[in-house]
């Protein structure tokens, strides 16, 4: 990868490694003659081959090897990939099937989401941004906010637990296959994962009110939330059930424009039609935009094809929520930040209301005796070779459509995963954030990570975001001497 738009004067701000995500990644800043920010670059630097590794394996297998793309979401590439091979094989889900993959499902969402708040997004609101960097986050929460962070530790461990109870396993899940499930619940297990539920239900609620109190409301962080800094103005994406309302599971996928108007509904299987990528030289992840809007560059607005994905965008494209204690904290947000929400860090606030609909949807789901005494598998349908299958990731929406022959083995794979599609506005965040908070070449450890606070809000998994195989991303090789001139650059692939 090179750096782009660096002059032979241009002065260089590194951030590497990016810390507090998934994956690794830098931010280079380019400074100019007067200090003040030229440009800004969020580089992913992982790589994956996942596309390639499918080939030629069986379709049957692919639920399996795709939950391997990532150990943070393996869940969410696991029942993409299962509802492909729905499709593929031609098999419909039985019922109880349907609501034992949404409930699990419901519950990966929440143990990922609790993640991410309290582990990785907490600390840059509740400790100081000239604290110690080293303990800038659990640990220094623990220290700072004890009784907070040992709960919030605890419940995380129930989810993933709940995750387990239901598949075997907490990670690398392999319990959906095609038309269904390996197996149901029992009574015991059901009883379980409802008590549980419940506590975690109580302590969101409890932690939701206490961070709109003391975060949202509080004076000093007014203009993280309200300001110019951390806000685009872009277009919006996420699946919709029949009632236009949230769904992780299944829907269709809404879009809608920066002033909110519905721009398009489609069905995910149409998505060639409506998402197109474009590459970058200085990035291994692709910058996915909308088809008919078209790419303009590295810009927000109606003009441009850049649109966000996640748990902000979710609640700007959803008609209301479809459970009742979530309606009512959705209420309390939109009516603070506005119906669409623009401001960047409302992606961590946002959460929260979606943790609440999480814990309620999956109490619904374990009401219905169809998890225990159903049908867990149909094998009855029509071999089609090819399936598309789609669901709202933590990191929103993930797509997964494979082709197989007529022996069932994969002939082709394509994954567009939900850090990719935010990668353009992730890149415009950083960008925007740098110009604001450096100037005349004074920087900061604490700039540098309000910096760093603008990719955060994304929960970015940059392992899951790169997926091209060697020979078909650009590269360039840039050598320079010890004074940092280049002095000779090998390419491939490049513009």
């Amino acid at each position: 990868m090179t750096e782009l738009d660096i002059g032979p004067d241009n002065e260089i701000i590194r951030i590497q490694p990016c810390t507090r995500l998934e994956g690794e990644g830098k931010i280079n800043i380019i400074l100019d003659d007067d200090g003040n920010v030229k440009n800004a670059y969020f580089q992913v630097l992982d790589y994956r081959g996942f596309e390639g590794f499918l080939k030629g394996r069986q379709a049957e297998e692919v639920p399996r090897i795709a939950s391997r793309v990532c150990g943070v979401c393996s869940w969410a590439h696991h029942m993409s990939a299962a509802k492909a091979m729905d499709h593929l094989f031609g098999l419909e889900p039985t019922p109880a099937s349907k609501k034992l993959r949404e409930l699990s499902y419901n519950a990966h969402n929440l143990h990922s989401h609790l993640l991410h708040f309290f582990v990785l997004a907490s600390p840059d609101f509740f400790l100081s941004e000239n604290s110690e960097p080293s303990t800038r986050n659990i640990i220094g929460l623990l220290q700072e906010h004890p009784d907070i962070a040992k709960d919030a530790l605890k419940y995380h461990a129930d989810a993933e637990k709940i995750q387990e109870i239901i598949a075997g396993k907490a990670v690398h899940p392999v319990i959906a296959l095609p038309g269904g499930v390996s197996r149901l619940i029992t009574e015991e297990e059901r009883d379980t994962i409802e008590e549980m539920s419940k506590e975690i239900l109580d302590f969101t609620l409890d932690f939701h009110d206490f961070f709109k109190a003391n975060i949202i409301e509080n004076e000093k962080y007014h203009d993280l939330f309200f300001g110019d800094m951390y806000r685009l103005e872009t277009y919006y994406m996420g699946l919709v059930d029949e009632n236009d309302q949230m769904n992780f599971y299944d829907g269709d996928l809404k879009v809608i424009n920066p002033t909110g108007d519905e721009s398009f509904t489609f069905s995910p299987n149409d998505y060639l039609d409506h998402i197109e990528e474009i590459s970058q030289p200085w990035s291994y992840s692709k910058f996915p935009y909308l088809k008919n809007i078209g790419w303009n560059g590295f810009a927000d607005g109606e003009e441009s094809g850049i649109y966000r994905v996640n748990a902000l965008p979710r609640l700007n494209v959803t008609d209301g929520m479809p459970t009742s204690i979530a309606q009512e904290v959705y209420e309390e947000f939109i009516e603070t930040l506005g119906n669409p929400a623009h401001a960047t860090l409302g992606y961590n606030w946002a959460r929260l209301i979606e943790s609440v609909y999480n814990i309620e949807r999956m109490l619904e789901i374990l009401d219905d005796p169809d998890i225990i005494h159903g049908k867990p598998r149909n094998k009855e349908g029509s071999f089609t070779g090819e399936g598309v299958g789609c669901v709202e990731a933590p990191r929103g929406t993930l797509i997964h459509h494979y082709k197989a022959d007529e022996k069932a083995r994969i002939t082709s794979a394509n994954l567009i995963v939900p850090t990719t599609m935010n990668n353009a506005a992730i890149s415009l965040d950083v960008k925007k954030a740098a110009k604001a908070l450096v100037h005349g070449g004074n920087v900061s450890e604490g700039i540098l990570n309000r910096v760093e606070m603008a990719y955060r809000a994304y929960d970015p998994c940059l392992s899951c975001s790169t997926h091209s195989l060697p020979g078909k991303c650009p590269l360039e090789l840039v050598f320079r001497d010890s004074d940092g001139n280049v002095i000779r650059r090998l390419g491939r692939g490049m513009n």
